[in-house]
């Protein structure tokens, strides 16, 4: 198999242009952040992004002035505030604000399924009796072909130009292996026409044949693979690093404020200059308090006479 371990900077220069659609998936856990900022940095505008649940990396980017469109289906700082430059967008409208389309979870879940399955529509019963119907014209009823009594609503397939994930460890083929909250991962990975998977750490080809099954997205789905330890904070990596809960909480004040969003982002994001300036300004032992004890899995048996 080809070797597709690529700079960060080369992944996104190469395979993100403007107006994409991008989906940044990532539910909770393994959220790709540092593929946030990279696209911040090289001022990739127009995109419409999709995410199952828009929160820090959302505003970012909107802040920035990349995002003209949020695909989406629950969007807020986590319960623990509210993403005022998204805020802000939405309420401007118009020329220079957010467009919105909005689903439940499994609404854009099944959207996802679709493209993955390259079958034109997902049919789903959960839209009945929902607001969302009144607000989203892509979601429509139909009659099914079994039992007409049945209400159904169906979503149109998803296929973004670009998936950008993160994951724990991949090998330099594009092998990715994950655990924890999966979230749709393997759904978008196999729906988009690119696929880009960050990964704390590249390892041997023998040990991604060790545990196969552990394998989330096979290597013939993934265009680039990048190592970028701690490239999910402050979202977790399950096994290498916790939230950063103290960076969720003072999110907030960050982004109420125009002009303190705007030097953060130029701070933290454009003067550090790559995610290595990043992890400097973090400093040295930063992350000694996120770093979970070992709570190893019991290994499995692969045996065979075969």
């Amino acid at each position: 198999m080809a070797d597709k371990l690529i700079s960060l900077r080369d992944a996104i220069s190469s395979l993100v242009s403007d107006n994409d659609v991008v989906a940044l998936e990532g539910f909770t856990h393994l959220i790709p952040f540092a593929a946030g900022h990279e696209i911040i940095r090289q001022g990739v505008k127009g995109l419409t992004l999709v995410r199952m649940t828009p929160d820090i990396i959302a505003d970012q980017l909107v802040a920035a002035g990349c995002v003209d469109k949020m695909v989406f289906a629950f969007t807020g700082n986590s319960s623990v505030g509210s993403l005022y430059a998204v805020r802000r967008a939405v309420e401007a409208g118009g020329t220079g604000g957010l467009e919105l389309e909005e689903y439940s979870h499994y609404g854009l879940l099944a959207r996802y399924q679709a493209g993955a399955a390259g079958i034109p529509f997902m049919p789903i019963r959960s839209y009945a009796g929902s607001d969302l119907v009144a607000i989203n014209p892509r979601l429509r009823k139909v009659t099914s072909p079994f039992d007409e009594d049945v209400e159904t609503y169906v979503v149109p397939a998803l296929n973004p130009d670009v998936a950008i994930l993160h994951a724990q460890r991949a090998d330099r083929h594009g092998n990715i292996q994950s655990w924890g909250i999966l979230g749709p991962q393997q759904e978008v990975a196999f729906a988009s026409k690119r696929t880009i998977v960050l990964v704390e750490e590249i390892v041997d080809d023998d040990v991604i044949r060790s545990d196969p099954n552990r394998t989330l997205i096979p290597g013939f789905v993934v265009d680039a693979v990048v190592e970028c330890k701690y490239g999910a904070h402050p979202s977790f990596a399950q096994g290498h690093y916790d939230r950063d809960n103290d960076f969720y909480r003072s999110w907030s004040a960050i982004s109420k404020d125009p002009v303190r969003l705007e030097k953060w982002i130029r701070e933290w994001v454009h003067d550090a200059g790559d995610h290595a300036g990043y992890l400097s300004k973090l400093g040295d032992g930063f992350f000694d308090r996120l770093t979970p004890a070992p709570r190893l899995s019991t290994p499995v048996n692969y045996g065979s006479v075969l």
